[in-house]
């Protein structure tokens, strides 16, 4: 017997039915935006004045790139405060006074600040610290940098153990070491190093301002001029006032090894010293 026919395949869907005669046809698709040209770099202008390319000096390079860590690398903070100097002032007029000419001197403000900043040093030690990324590295002996501008840039020459040497010994120290900065003969053992900057720009008629720390120690402070001002004393009757010298300084701190609480102890012990020379030379 024949095979059975096989079965009819299933019936097609049904046509989708013809557009209406009315029906609006759609619209042609948009063609495609052209590209927007990519930007032409700028030429570069020639300046509208005249220049001078100065090569930078070994120093400058050094200065530059350690300012440059300090700043990326280091949380600054800063805290300000302004110290009564007349005492201070007065001391130092009475030792030039008595400079001759075996022994000649002549002290500077300066040179009682580095004293003063050291004896701070020596009462709040947590500022004469260094981060280390394991541990905080206290030292035992207060050397300040002294921030000198010279012809080839800045340098910081160092007053070493600053915290057990006489102002009179500071001073020398100080004006030999800019003497060999200003001459390039100083030796890196004499510039590289330090616990403590001191950057004193009084000198140059300016109040107050803020210095970068010089890596790899902790805070700068930053001095500027002395100024007559109206002031309150215990030894001036209530209600009387009295004018005296006042120096504005302002202490740069790393917070990682100096927090606030930290450097306010350290400002207050140098305004007690500088307010009270004596009892930093005793």
């Amino acid at each position: 017997e024949a095979a059975p026919k096989k079965a009819k395949a299933e019936e097609a869907a049904p046509a989708a039915p013809a557009a209406s005669a009315s029906q609006t046809p759609p619209p042609p698709p948009a063609a495609a935006a052209a590209p927007t040209p990519a930007a032409k770099p700028l030429p570069v202008s020639a300046p509208s004045s005249g220049f001078q390319d100065i090569e930078a000096t070994k120093y400058q390079k050094v200065s530059a790139a350690r300012l440059l860590q300090a700043k990326q690398t280091i949380p600054h903070f800063y805290l300000h405060a302004e110290c009564v100097i007349d005492d201070m002032l007065e001391l130092r007029t009475l030792w030039n006074a008595k400079s001759t000419e075996k022994k000649p001197y002549k002290l500077s403000v300066n040179d009682f600040v580095i004293k003063a900043a050291a004896r701070a040093c020596m009462d709040v030690p947590e500022v004469n610290s260094q981060w280390t990324e394991d541990a905080i590295r206290r030292f035992k002996d207060v050397d300040v940098s002294v921030a000198v501008m010279t012809p080839v840039g800045l340098i910081t020459p160092i007053i070493f153990q600053a915290d057990r040497k006489g102002v009179i010994e500071i001073s020398n120290e100080v004006k030999a070491l800019a003497a060999l900065a200003k001459d390039n003969k100083l030796k890196p053992e004499q510039f590289i190093g330090g616990t403590f900057t001191i950057s004193n720009l009084g000198m140059y008629g300016l109040s107050d301002f803020s210095a970068v720390i010089n890596p790899p120690q902790s805070s700068i402070l930053a001095v500027g001029t002395s100024s007559p001002q109206i002031t309150t004393s215990k030894d001036v009757p209530e209600g009387f006032f009295k004018v005296s010298h006042v120096m504005k300084v302002t202490l740069s701190c790393d917070h990682r090894v100096v927090d606030g609480a930290v450097g306010a102890q350290w400002l207050n012990a140098f305004k007690h010293y500088v307010a009270n020379p004596t009892s930093m030379i005793m």
